[in-house]
């Protein structure tokens, strides 16, 4: 992540700041809020600034990209790529489904990989899970995420790059 972060301040630094680095970096899927965090930590960027910069940078894109799946997955030369992900992401369903709400709510909370708000609005809307449930309960996710990572990136690794 040290690297990634390193990468990005000194390719974008000259044109951004660090809090548009992590703003950028927690819009990425994969890196997500978890990234956003852990890249305001090494960049000294303060928890007060950062918790809002990252929870909006994660929650943003995800009403776009599924509307993207959704066209993509019209286009033939797209399809096999969206049926790809939707397939790993529903490998990961059998929980959501069973628990629907707080099954969301952990998959998105609870930052392992793989997982996130990215992947749990995919695998809601595939399981066709009410719109105002899945936001809520990614919400949800998100701010729990928001917990963990803050105690990772700020008590822990901050005490120990320090």
């Amino acid at each position: 992540m040290e690297s990634l972060v390193t990468w990005f301040a000194t390719t974008l630094g000259p044109y951004i700041s660090e809090k548009a680095v992590v703003f950028l970096i927690s819009m990425m899927p994969l890196l997500e809020l978890r990234g956003g965090l852990l890249a305001s930590s090494l960049l000294k960027v303060s928890a007060v600034q950062a918790i809002p910069i990252c929870i909006i940078g994660n929650i943003l894109p995800i009403p776009f990209i599924l509307k993207i799946f959704q066209w993509m997955k019209k286009i033939k030369c797209f399809r096999g790529l969206i049926e790809k992900l939707e397939n790993r992401a529903m490998g990961r369903s059998e929980k959501i489904q069973q628990y629907e709400f707080w099954g969301l709510v952990l998959f998105v909370g609870i930052p392992l990989p793989g997982t996130g708000a990215w992947t749990g609005a995919l695998i809601a809307s595939l399981l066709g899970i009410d719109i105002k449930k899945s936001s809520l309960a990614i919400f949800c996710g998100i701010a729990m995420a928001t917990v963990i990572m803050y105690i990772v990136s700020y008590v822990l690794v901050g005490n120990i790059v320090s």
